[in-house]
């Protein structure tokens, strides 16, 4: 179906374009805040060519379209609605409300998905130029002190360096304060005249007394509880100034207040805590790997494709930017176990396309399949895997095994946001052993995953 044709049948059935608060799209799905969402027409959704699954997860309601797609129909979507800011505003208040009803655990996943989201093509970027420095040393396509090696491995670091800077523009629209002054606080901490722990892990910090309290004045590049603790009081700080300064001064007492206020906290205290709270999580992970580590990639690789159903599944990518950054650990060891999960439900969906008789399903199944593969699953979780129920079931099986094996063989990444076929570029600069083991651990997901889906018994009504 031509995507702009899509984009206008989807209005009626969503209940008319005065039922729609707000549109939005991800990767792979159109993110709708409704008025009334038992105006939905779920089947006539359901039996549109382009649609691979709806549902409504906290507060929104999704319709999954796939990559390359979704943002065409959202083109045409936003022009048949009509989107005003007043409409944005509302959707803004709506989802506030639907925070309020989640538990605090949910809220809090919520919050840092909606933080870490925006900032994962960055990561992405960052994690496949490294992989292509990984594979250019190994092959010695050029010389480590040629301008290309260089200028590449300038680009490839810059991300983690400033990753405060970007974490502080979106937590600070998600905290509802200025994302320019978020930005400044990540600034602050990453200011070129404290010591960076990035690219000099062994160098030790001059330390700097202040009304009676000794501090380090220590960086925090790459970092992430820091700078999240720093903007929740920023904004705390911001807001209330807000209250009592007087509009016409405002726009000169607030940001200069809340700079200073934040910039003196954050160094002296937030900083050194934060940090302290980060390695305890880090190290804390690393503790449970090598101690169980077998097991516990059986359990998270298994149950990671229902944490996927709720969403939650992006307030990971703090824990595993946390590993990343502590000069003591450096890699990430739970995206391989999650990959596993990823392509495990790419396995059990190609199984349902040798079975199912039904057309739609079919017409889903492979390139649902092929797009797990690459690392997104919502279109075969949704459009074929969890329908059938079964073959979801045969996929956490799969995840499982996978993830149980990738952590015997100690397999690891060197950034996040990556999952399946390319992960493969994150996971080669660790070296051939775990490029090889990581494909391995893949091999096996998809093939428990496809083999015990094959000889289910399959209920399609």
């Amino acid at each position: 179906m031509d995507p702009k044709e899509t984009g206008k049948k989807l209005v009626p059935l969503l209940g008319g374009k005065e039922n729609v608060v707000s549109a939005q799209h991800c990767a792979t799905r159109l993110r709708l805040v409704l008025r009334d969402e038992s105006k939905v027409d779920q089947k006539g959704l359901d039996e549109l060519d382009d649609v691979k699954g709806a549902f409504s997860n906290s507060g929104q309601f999704q319709i999954i379209f796939g990559t390359g797609l979704v943002n065409k129909v959202y083109a045409s979507f936003a022009k048949e609605i009509d989107l005003q800011e007043e409409q944005k505003e509302e959707a803004v208040n709506h989802q506030d409300e639907m925070k309020k009803k989640m538990n605090p655990f949910a809220r809090f996943a919520r919050v840092l998905s909606n933080i870490f989201v925006p900032i994962i093509p960055a990561i992405v970027a960052s994690g496949l130029l490294m992989g292509l420095l990984g594979m250019m040393r190994a092959f010695k396509w050029v010389s480590e002190d040629s301008a290309l090696f260089v200028l590449l491995d300038m680009f490839s670091s810059a991300a983690f360096i400033i990753l405060p800077i970007l974490i502080g523009y979106s937590a600070a629209k998600e905290f509802g304060a200025n994302p320019y002054l978020g930005a400044v606080i990540g600034g602050i901490l990453t200011h070129p005249n404290l010591l960076n722990p990035w690219t000099l892990a062994d160098a030790q910090p001059e330390y700097m007394t202040f009304l009676g309290y000794e501090f380090p004045l220590l960086g925090y590049q790459g970092t992430v509880v820091p700078i999240l603790l720093a903007i929740y009081v920023m904004s705390k700080i911001e807001k209330g100034l807000r209250k009592v300064v007087p509009n016409a001064i405002d726009l000169l007492v607030t940001p200069f207040v809340t700079v200073i206020m934040t910039g003196f906290i954050s160094l002296i205290v937030i900083g050194p805590f934060g940090k302290y709270i980060g390695d305890l999580i880090s190290v804390g992970l690393q503790s449970l790997y090598n101690t169980a580590g077998f097991v516990a990639g059986i359990v998270f690789g298994g149950l990671y494709s229902t944490i996927v159903l709720t969403g939650l599944q992006h307030s990971f990518h703090a824990i595993e930017a946390g590993l990343i950054a502590n000069p003591s650990i450096g890699v990430n060891f739970l995206l391989p176990i999650w990959a596993c999960a990823n392509v495990a439900q790419g396995g059990a969906g190609l199984a349902v396309y040798f079975k199912t008789k039904n057309k739609k399903t079919k017409e889903i199944a492979i390139p649902g399949a092929v797009s797990s593969f690459l690392g997104i699953t919502e279109p075969i979780i949704f459009g074929v895997n969890l329908k059938l129920r079964k073959p979801f079931i045969a996929a956490a099986i799969g995840g499982a095994v996978g993830g149980g094996y990738v952590v015997l063989m100690n397999v690891a990444a060197n950034a996040y946001g990556l999952t399946g076929i390319p992960m493969m570029a994150i996971a080669a600069p660790l070296g051939l052993s775990n490029l090889i083991h990581y494909i391995i651990g893949m091999v096996i997901s998809i093939g428990i995953a496809f083999t015990i889906t094959f000889f289910m018994k399959l209920k399609e009504d």
